[in-house]
């Protein structure tokens, strides 16, 4: 039976290597649809955790989990060896900055795993965000040490990850998925991968295409985050509400779109995915301006909240040295558990290393490591709110009753505009 007839009749062997927030929830969709899947990652505690039901990420739930996993159709293991049997190896590997330049090291890694496996006939896609040219450069050519030849022996493509941790309208299924091959195969066998499990394929021309739709998307919101992050800044000077300034210009029906300004950013998408793009930029001898000038801007948000911390707090007599500062929501968005990127990291360390006395409160993180040591969730009560100097809202849980933390905050930075219309000692960002 050809690749093509397999998958077609949900016969076909699907490994995903790297079971985080991407691959997972891959492989539990790939699985309902009647596939057979086996996950492959290197942390043998994340397997057991899979194997036994257990969902570490929120866009999966447990009870979706265990039904894969107790049907047969998905399992997990540490070992490459499965990689054998797979007609489909989909790579969702991390793909972070070391030193503010791409690390590779993991697509590098499980390259090599599939390499050492690879068979004629199998479809290799590359999920992990990263460069354009990754696809046909750097994985086909460790794919090729095995002595098979991508386009004739074996077909090979890229799809974009478009995962939203925490969003209930737009999940894997729904969200037109992106595709490209290395030719015409490639992508036909891609295609009829993908549409078993998600709603709409969408064809380009190369994997070069799709690795760039990526990062043109992450970008187009890295660089609107910095604008509208200036203007906050700028607004402050001028004494404007930033946020009545939004909400005026957001009634204009067309040509406007509305970001809004925070703390920082977070995630995996806007403070890592552009660097890729301006560090290829810089391969072809090019600067990237305007991305990184971007960047430049978002960077220094959480060292302007801290100073916005400091001067709210001289306002009432204080110095931020030796004041207790609380901190509400350190995921680097509502309701999920994501701390990848975010910026409350940064400004717990900024504040304690000024001399500030900091504690955080989140429902969806008990515990975090800083560079001064382990911070623990402190309970959100009367007590704990009225004991801290002043209250800053990093990420504004749907869980958080706004009424209640300006009635018993003595102070309040709100850089989410969620204390929005409330009375209260209350300063905007």
């Amino acid at each position: 039976m050809n690749l093509l007839t397999s998958i077609q009749e949900q016969r076909a062997e699907v490994a995903v290597v790297g079971l985080g927030y991407v691959g997972l929830p891959l492989a539990c969709r790939a699985a309902g649809a009647g596939l057979s899947v086996t996950g492959l990652d290197v942390d043998g505690t994340l397997i057991d955790l899979i194997n036994s039901g257990q969902s570490p990420i929120e866009d999966v739930s447990s009870q979706e989990l265990s039904e894969q996993i107790q049907s047969g159709r998905l399992t997990a293991t540490t070992d490459p060896e499965v990689l054998n049997n797979a007609d489909v190896i989909v790579i969702c590997v991390p793909t972070p900055l070391k030193d503010e330049l791409p690390d590779m090291s993991f697509i590098e890694a499980a390259s090599k795993d599939v390499s050492r496996h690879l068979k004629a006939g199998q479809l290799v896609i590359l999920e992990s965000t990263t460069y354009p040219g990754t696809t046909e450069e750097f994985v086909l050519s460790i794919l090729e040490t095995s002595g098979l030849k991508a386009g004739e022996d074996f077909h090979l493509g890229f799809s974009p990850e478009r995962i939203d941790p925490g969003n209930e309208r737009f999940g894997l299924e729904n969200v037109p998925k992106i595709i490209g091959g290395i030719d015409e195969k490639s992508t036909e066998m891609m295609e009829a991968f993908y549409s078993t499990f998600i709603d709409k394929v969408v064809k380009v021309s190369s994997p070069r295409a799709a690795e760039m739709a990526k990062l043109l998307e992450n970008t187009y919101r890295h660089v609107n985050i910095a604008l509208v992050n200036e203007i906050a800044i700028l607004c402050h000077d001028l004494g404007i509400d930033v946020w009545e300034v939004i909400e005026a210009a957001s009634t204009k029906p067309f040509g406007f779109q509305a970001f809004y300004p925070g703390p920082g950013w977070g995630g995996h998408c806007i403070p890592v995915d552009p660097a890729y793009l301006s560090w290829r930029v810089r391969q072809l001898g090019e600067t990237a301006r305007f991305v990184e000038l971007a960047r430049e801007i978002n960077k220094k948000m959480p060292t302007y909240v801290v100073q916005r911390i400091g001067e709210a707090l001289n306002n009432q007599g204080r110095s931020l040295k030796a004041s207790k500062v609380l901190v509400l929501g350190i995921t680097y968005k509502a309701d999920v558990g994501d701390l990848r990127e975010s910026s409350a990291i940064q400004i717990l360390e900024k504040l304690a290393k000024s001399g500030a006395d900091v504690g955080y409160h989140d429902p969806f993180v008990e515990s975090v490591d800083l560079k001064g040591g382990r911070l623990s969730s402190v309970e959100l009560n009367e007590e704990t709110l009225s004991d801290y100097d002043i209250v800053m809202v990093h990420t504004n849980h749907s869980s958080y009753d706004w009424d209640f933390i300006a009635a018993h905050s003595p102070l309040v930075l709100d850089t989410r505009n969620a204390l929005h219309g409330l009375q209260g000692n209350i300063v905007k960002l």
